[in-house]
């Protein structure tokens, strides 16, 4: 029985990570998987920054964030964090949808709501390799190419074949 195999090669990127995330599973899962990855204590406490793709993460864990999320730091924390990164994305750390965990989501969201700052729940470790490759794959050259040319070959392909379009072009 022959098996599918992918004919495009894995890709693999090089990663900055925060030198407090060098004893996490997450790094031992990205490694796993042949990325890069260079550890720096100039790096936010808990990110992860893809330099060709020009995303970071901030990997927060709501065990961590002790009294009210105002007073706790985070939301300065996470201020500073957006303002060094254009591209940045909040990595949420909640195994299950607490109260706490609730809360938590709940301020950050009203504080950042308008701003660059993306946030993205993750229940586990694979959730949060799975999450960050996806975006910085997406987000990097050549693949970022390739995804606006298909896009926009999917875009003039609904145009063209529209009956709405045939039918506004009739009308002119």
């Amino acid at each position: 029985m022959e098996t599918n195999k992918e004919t495009t090669p894995q890709w693999k990127t090089t990663i900055i990570a925060s030198a407090s995330l060098q004893n996490h599973d997450v790094n031992r899962m990205l490694t796993a998987q042949q990325h890069r990855i260079r550890f720096s204590v100039g790096v936010e406490s808990g990110a992860f920054i893809f330099p060709l793709s020009g995303t970071a993460f901030l990997l927060v864990d709501p065990r961590d964030v002790s009294g009210p999320v105002e007073q706790s730091g985070l939301i300065e924390r996470i201020n500073k964090f957006v303002q060094v990164h254009r591209n940045s994305f909040l990595l949420l750390y909640a195994p299950f949808n607490g109260k706490r965990e609730m809360e938590i989501l709940s301020a950050i969201q009203h504080r950042f709501f308008g701003s660059n700052l993306r946030i993205l729940p993750v229940r586990n470790n694979a959730e949060i390799v799975r999450g960050m490759l996806t975006i910085a794959k997406a987000t990097s050259k050549p693949h970022v190419d390739s995804i606006r040319n298909r896009m926009s070959l999917a875009r003039a392909h609904i145009i063209e074949s529209s009956p709405v379009w045939e039918m506004l072009r009739d009308m002119l």
